[in-house]
Order: C-alpha cells, then sequence, then structure tokens
C-alpha cells in the first residue's frame, strides 16, 4: 500500500543522554534547529541558548526539557 507522506503522524524525536546525542553541543545545535524550526526569532533562539549555558549540564537539560520537551524525549 502506498500512503500519501502528509498522512504519516509525526514521530517524536528521542535522545540516549548517555550517547553521542546527550552531549551539550548536540543539545545546542539542536536546540537552535528546533527553534528554527517552530518559528522563533533570533532574539528568541538565542536567549534559550544563553539560558542553557547559564549553569551546569543538568540546568542545560531543564531548560532545553522546558522548551522542547512537548517535542523530544530524553532518556538516561
Amino acid at each position: 500500500m502506498i500512503k500519501r507522506k502528509r498522512d504519516k503522524p509525526a514521530t517524536p524525536i528521542e535522545i540516549d543522554l548517555t550517547g553521542v546525542e546527550g552531549n551539550a553541543y548536540y543539545l545546542l545545535g539542536l536546540a537552535d534547529d528546533l527553534g528554527r524550526q517552530l518559528g522563533y526569532d533570533k532574539e528568541k533562539r538565542n536567549l534559550i541558548l544563553k539560558e542553557m549555558q547559564l549553569t551546569d549540564y543538568e540546568g542545560l537539560l531543564h531548560t532545553f526539557d522546558r522548551e522542547f520537551g512537548m517535542l523530544v524525549t530524553m532518556w538516561r
């Protein structure tokens, strides 16, 4: 059966924090990409990225989860 792409359900993004994708630099890049896809302007994306870099790794994860947790599931 051939189906239309637009009928395909959205698949959630899953990140294994113990793997390469759990790297802070990867998460910062993903945050910028997702923000762009969501239509956030450059200023809002920069504010999110700066907040992610304010504290330690746990703070970075907290900010990422707050902003993009509706799209991304992170696994430890």
